[in-house]
């Protein structure tokens, strides 16, 4: 592959969702005199739709004739769902945001033809840019996650719509901001710089601020602030980690303009100050362990997932978590280069053990079944975390291919909790009842998704939870034990879990219309968990590559 072929498929994952950010944004502001769909939607969007048993009631006279965002008349049925109504009123300009992640899957199934052609890796802009196996995986997963997540969008926004929860304005505002989320997480992923990695896991923070507010209700502002204070804090470690590094990279003689490199730090970490490494791998396992959602700066990830609306939700838990835990591969290969296994395998062991603790503790108390799924990603991160603290060949497959299947599975959950959100017009558990009989198809789905993470068969997750435990129990005592009391802690995740589930699928209830195009992408999803499950296919050889090159050196 020539050298300008390799610049454009490094550069277009980010440069591509941007373009979509700026179409959407300039869209937004050309239009910036439409009418809400609405008239009260202006009302902080404090209403939620109201509960009566089957429906969402329907709209009052003074409404009924309300033009929509398309500029077509509200001709709702009375007694027509939201999630019914809203799969008629969406703009065609919603379906423009696949654009963006077709680009990222497109550029990762062909650097992964290049890597995989036995290239090992290809850089670009004098090494600024750089793909490899690992690389490549994420790419894949992130495309993969970005895809269902904006195929769920226009179903949900216009659910909203249709609720009098959303403006004109916010939803091209939504849009602008979800794709910028998706450069910012590319940028991350194909950056060989480490500055630059911190960069754009800077920009996800401030990006993800305002989806996090989208509904500007009392409640979701104050779960943005949390989120950034205490994700600002983390990238502040995270920050002087990254400062610690580099100063042992230059006391090392590494040339300044190379002394953040990944490739460079990696050949050269023999001859890095032990003392400093060990202090800034410290600082940057703790710093982007907060925006993973790992123990001791995990307390933003209930909040923001459950107050995000459930596309952004899929994301932050479906990718950012993940994105943010490969930034700490990759400083992990380097600290075992230079301080040997044992410091970052006690380290992320540790971490790993106590936030599924808290995790599995918190999900046992939990009655909102969006901050359940957010505590369930902290009890999978725990699992990846635990993969990497063992460091083999097995585990670490095992921990990329539980990133992917994690990813899809719960990117699905979250679509779904969303559409059963403004079904049901609550998050409580408790006000969740006899889905599978209401809607069968939207209950199956989302059942089938907490099955997926629950570790069933034939979902990957199985495959690769099992894996992490042959890994962690051939490693040694240490780890045994380790891996042993991580199980018993699962298991108790996985009765609360199952049995909160049951209480919102089983019971009575009144069939109601169902919008084939909100629940296709779940349905995608599960497909492509199972399908990774079962068979890997030619992503088998490359999740061995991305393992290999997070092997110690």
């Amino acid at each position: 592959m020539n050298a300008a072929l390799t610049a454009l498929l490094l550069t277009a994952p980010s440069a591509g969702p941007l373009a979509v950010a700026a179409g959407y944004a300039l869209t937004g502001l050309a239009a910036r005199g439409t009418p809400p769909a609405v008239p009260g939607a202006r009302q902080e969007e404090t209403r939620r739709p109201q509960l009566v048993g089957k429906s969402v009631a329907a709209p009052s006279r003074e409404t009924a004739s309300v033009t929509d965002n398309s500029g077509e008349a509200d001709d709702s049925a009375p007694g027509e769902t939201v999630v019914a109504r809203g799969a008629r009123g969406r703009h065609p300009a919603d379906w423009a945001g696949l654009t963006s992640p077709a680009v990222i899957l497109t550029c990762g199934a062909l650097l992964a033809a290049d890597v995989g052609g036995g290239g090992g890796s290809v850089p670009a802009y004098s090494g600024l840019l750089r793909a490899d196996a690992l690389t490549v995986w994420m790419l894949l997963v992130v495309g993969a996650v970005a895809f269902l997540a904006c195929a769920a969008s226009p179903s949900y926004l216009a659910g909203e719509r249709a609720a009098g929860q959303a403006t004109y304005r916010t939803v091209w505002r939504y849009h602008s901001l979800v794709h910028a989320f998706l450069a910012a997480m590319c940028l991350a992923v194909v950056t060989a710089n480490l500055g630059v990695l911190w960069v754009a896991i800077e920009a996800t923070t401030i990006v993800t601020a305002f989806l996090v507010g989208h509904r500007r209700t009392r409640t979701s502002v104050e779960a943005a602030w949390k989120y950034v204070v205490i994700c600002s804090a983390g990238i502040a470690l995270a920050f002087l980690g990254t400062v610690l590094i580099y100063y042992a990279a230059r006391q090392a003689g590494i040339a300044e303009a190379w002394a953040l490199d990944w490739p460079t730090l990696l050949a050269r970490a023999d001859r890095l100050d032990p003392a400093v490494t060990r202090l800034g791998i410290t600082l940057v396992v703790l710093g982007y362990g907060a925006k993973a959602g790992l123990i001791p700066l995990h307390a933003w990830l209930p909040d923001a997932h459950s107050q995000a609306p459930a596309p952004v939700s899929a994301l932050m838990s479906g990718v950012l978590l993940s994105v943010a835990f490969a930034a700490i591969l990759r400083y992990r290969v380097i600290a075992d280069a230079a301080l040997g296994v044992d410091f970052t395998r006690v380290l992320l062991a540790g971490i790993a053990l106590l936030t599924l603790a808290l995790a599995a503790g918190l999900l046992l108390a939990q009655r909102d079944y969006k901050r359940m799924l957010a505590y369930s990603s902290m009890e999978h991160m725990s699992l990846i975390a635990l993969a990497a603290a063992v460091g083999s060949p097995l585990a670490l497959s095992a921990g990329l291919l539980h990133i992917a299947g994690h990813g899809l599975a719960k990117a699905t959950a979250f679509c779904a909790s969303g559409q059963i959100l403004l079904l049901r017009g609550t998050s409580k558990i408790g006000g969740v009842r006899g889905l599978l009989a209401q809607s069968p198809w939207l209950g199956a789905l989302f059942g089938l998704s907490v099955v997926a993470l629950l570790g069933f068969p034939p979902f990957s997750l199985f495959a690769s939870e099992l894996a992490i435990a042959r890994a962690g129990f051939a490693a040694g005592p240490g780890l045994g034990w380790a891996t042993a009391t991580a199980l018993l802690l699962v298991l108790i995740a996985f009765a609360t879990l199952a049995t909160r589930t049951a209480r919102m699928l089983l019971g009575p209830g009144d069939p109601t219309g169902e919008s084939p195009s909100a629940l296709w992408p779940l349905a995608l999803g599960l497909a492509a968990c199972a399908v990774l499950g079962i068979a890997a296919g030619p992503l088998g050889d490359l999740l061995a590559q991305a393992a290999a090159v997070l092997e110690r050196q």
